[in-house]
């Protein structure tokens, strides 16, 4: 279980995305996908396209 303050927002990628990925290239996703910045703050989400594994930024 997550606690996660009130200002946190939470981006899910509508994409697949492919789990080989690290957390240096989720970070370029985010910036390319959800066009957001990875180190803003806020919860992003990322499945793969069987949406049975997740990988999450923080």
């Amino acid at each position: 279980m997550l606690s996660l303050p009130p200002a946190v927002r939470i981006f899910v990628a509508t994409q697949a995305t492919d789990m080989r990925k690290s957390f240096n290239g989720l970070s370029n996703a985010t910036r390319q996908m959800i066009e957001q910045d990875p180190l803003s703050g806020h919860l992003f989400m990322f499945f793969n396209r069987r949406k049975t594994l997740v990988k999450a930024l923080y």
